[in-house]
């Protein structure tokens, strides 16, 4: 099989860093005889040369301003080393398959039929290598994918820009004073290698992307782009070719400011929850009198301002994307604001935390809700890094103390370790296992846990309140001196002869 037809993603991760590849559509449900079936029409079907056993998903994203990850489809790899996943589009989309923490990204179009294979590799290798924060990629191969496939036409032209870029990177690059000759060569080149075809997604994939590169390079202004490729335009929130560069015009235009509205303008209007004025005031500028596109750019500004935690309240933001969504007369941009406040408020401050059960070191199983009514100390650890060693043994000082004068404080530490027997022993075998004597579990493998509890780094901590609410953005970890004087310990009014005071 040629190799062109090995086509290679990029990891799932450097796909939303680079915002180039997303696009959204939304998984249908058909209703039958009373029941709520999901309705298919995409198959894939693969082979995993050393995964059987493990879950294989198969995601994507809701829309590209919230990039809410849904999941389409999820199974075991059998025995035999194969698995089949299904999903339902009405448009051509990205989704990803993933294996742990291991993934990679493709196009599928409504009635496609997939065959990949999983060579062998290296599942291990996120032991000594942070692949959340560093993603390795998921190596994919098609098989049987035909030359005029989505993937191999965007393959192609991805190469050919690629190739182009880096062999003129001195005449392109804004540092090196860019000539635009050099630009016009490059859709000569591309035009050449890369011509229009019958697939209408691809040609606007090649357009959009052509107008990106152009604005980046500085060849044309944001207000250009807009004119050649939006106004006058129908808006298409679907398609991800569109958004992309949408989001490339509207990205950071907004909430830093513009020409027309300051950013103590748009600090007030948010504090005070103006939606009308934030709204209109918007409509002044010549990129964003389409009031549809206006909505849309509102949405996105929103979201980075959730962001900006030292100009806007968070709720605040909340409260301004929520009363867009019960007043826009447009259909397609409620998903995309109830996607979005889903998506922000996942992870927000007094959100519940996701339930798990995992075994402990005898292999019992223990669930998050056996703790409710107590204060819940989590870390995710790995037994053998130094910094969570560190972190364990400042736990161990401060345990009994704490349990002596808190009844309502439980610590949860959950090893992250891929092997059980890692925790095993370092509880039951070593010489220290006995200092580290609260609730131990093993994660056993459920990696969506730890993207939900956004356990990305180890040591990782989180404090949940008696209601099972996550109380921090960031949890302090214990060397910080959190424990000196933890929220658990209610402050007691003390009358005194000179007055009253507040102790611990």
């Amino acid at each position: 099989m040629s190799a062109f037809f090995r086509i290679f993603a990029i990891s799932l991760q450097e796909r939303i860093m680079a915002s180039k590849k997303h696009t959204a559509l939304f998984a249908a449900l058909l209703a039958l005889t009373g029941c709520v079936v999901a309705q298919t029409n995409i198959s894939i079907k693969g082979t995993a040369s050393n995964a059987a056993g493990k879950t294989v998903v198969l995601g994507g994203y809701t829309d590209r301003i919230s990039f809410a990850e849904v999941e389409l489809d999820k199974v075991n790899i059998g025995t035999d080393q194969r698995f089949e996943l299904r999903c339902y589009a009405n448009y051509p989309r990205l989704v990803y398959i993933q294996i742990e923490n291991y993934s990679q990204s493709f196009y599928v179009i409504p009635g496609g039929d997939y065959e990949v294979s999983i060579p062998t590799f290296q599942w291990e290798q996120d032991e000594v290598v942070n692949v959340l924060l560093n993603p390795v990629t998921l190596p994919l191969e098609f098989l049987k994918l035909p030359p005029d496939d989505v993937n191999a036409e965007i393959s192609r032209f991805d190469m050919v820009v690629a190739n182009y870029l880096s062999s003129h990177a001195e005449h392109i690059d804004e540092r090196y004073r860019p000539q635009k000759r050099y630009f016009d060569t490059l859709l000569a080149v591309v035009d050449n290698a890369c011509p229009n075809t019958q697939n209408e997604f691809f040609n606007r994939y090649k357009r959009y992307h052509l107008a990106q590169l152009r604005m980046d390079t500085k060849f044309a202004s944001r207000g250009k782009t807009y004119d050649i490729y939006l106004r006058n335009q129908p808006v298409l929130p679907y398609d991800d070719n569109y958004m992309s560069l949408f989001v490339s015009i509207y990205g950071r235009f907004i909430s830093k400011g513009t020409r027309k509205i300051s950013t103590h303008e748009l600090q007030r209007w948010v504090a005070n929850e103006d939606n009308e004025a934030f709204i209109d005031a918007l409509g002044a500028e010549p990129l964003l009198r389409h009031e549809q596109i206006r909505e849309l750019a509102a949405l996105l500004a929103l979201k980075e301002m959730y962001y900006d935690e030292k100009h806007y309240e968070g709720r605040h933001v909340l409260n301004m994307i929520s009363y867009i969504g019960s007043h826009t007369k447009f259909a397609d941009h409620k998903p995309i604001v109830n996607n979005l406040l889903s998506n922000l408020r996942r992870a927000e401050v007094g959100s519940t935390a996701k339930e798990f059960v995992l075994p402990n070191a005898d292999k019992n199983m223990v669930s998050l809700s056996s703790f409710k009514g107590k204060w819940v100390y989590l870390s995710f650890v790995r037994v053998g890094e130094p910094a969570s060693l560190g972190e364990l043994e400042t736990l161990a000082f401060f345990k009994d103390t704490i349990y002596a004068q808190d009844q309502n404080v439980e610590f949860v530490t959950i090893d992250c370790d891929r092997e059980f027997q890692t925790m095993f022993h370092f509880l039951k075998n070593s010489k220290r296992g006995d200092l580290y004597s609260w609730t131990w579990l093993h994660f056993n493998g459920n990696y969506d846990l730890l993207r939900s509890y956004q356990a990305v780094t180890f040591p990782t901590f989180v404090l949940l309140n008696p209601n099972g609410e996550l109380c921090y953005d960031v949890t302090p970890a214990p060397s910080s001196g959190f424990l000196l004087s933890p929220p658990w310990r209610q402050k007691k009014r003390i009358e005194g002869e000179s007055g009253s005071f507040l102790r611990q």
